[in-house]
């Protein structure tokens, strides 16, 4: 087992599966079986979920909403992504916690670092839900940040493509896809990856990235057994 401890970054794109919007179940279980086979292993998981399935901030704010309410109805999107996902778990036989950066007791935890950790050392996979519970930042900075202050080992992002590439694959398909690459080649090819604020505190922290493709089964269990999928970040 290379990692034992591991942040998995899920967007919430990736949870409409075929749909236009909203959750698709078959997705859903999909993704709890992946999480369980790495699960069994002993490997610590916890996740960062995204909201864009339900809601987006920065689209609510660029038609004319307030960018700061626009931002919070984007972090409870991401809780009620979170929920889903614990209830998809919980239903595979995995034991969970969720927990979120703004309080909603009746449904989570909220965050507390010591008692993440402990869920992780549990064996519990910890859902972490709201972002970091401030308008103006993203997911991909709340996974960072969840990352390093729950000591993870590495950043996996989960998107629809097998890593990063110097143009889009899905638009281009003589892209050429990079196996490794440094955080200074990916601000010298100005690709992008993570928004600017969650990569330089990704670099500053000296915490690797795995970007790679989630819906391929097996691929999560690939990586923490050390296998070269996806496209690693690090120095």
């Amino acid at each position: 087992m290379k990692y034992k401890r591991i942040l998995l970054k899920l967007s919430g794109e990736a949870l409409m599966g075929h749909q236009n919007n909203g959750i698709d179940p078959i997705r859903l279980n999909e993704y709890a079986c992946e999480i369980k086979e790495i699960q069994k292993t002993g490997t610590q998981i916890a996740i960062v979920i995204g909201g864009g399935n339900i809601f987006r901030g920065v689209s609510g704010a660029s038609k004319g909403m307030d960018r700061v309410q626009a931002d919070y109805m984007g972090m409870l999107a991401t809780v009620i992504n979170g929920l889903a996902l614990q209830s998809a778990l919980e239903n595979n036989d995995v034991p969970t916690r969720l927990q979120t950066a703004i309080k909603i007791e009746a449904i989570a935890e909220p965050f507390i670092k010591r008692r993440a950790t402990r869920h992780l050392e549990k064996g519990r996979v910890v859902i972490f839900g709201s972002g970091t519970g401030n308008p103006y930042f993203t997911t991909d900075s709340a996974a960072v940040l969840r990352a390093i202050e729950i000591n993870a080992d590495v950043i996996l992002k989960g998107t629809r493509v097998d890593g990063i590439y110097n143009e889009d694959p899905e638009k281009n398909k003589e892209a050429i896809k990079f196996d490794k690459l440094s955080f200074d080649d990916v601000l010298k090819k100005g690709l992008k990856i993570m928004d600017t604020t969650a990569f330089t505190l990704s670099q500053e922290n000296n915490l690797p990235i795995i970007v790679f493709d989630l819906n391929t089964r097996g691929n999560l269990s690939r990586i923490i057994k050390g296998e070269n999928v996806g496209t690693r970040v690090d120095f």
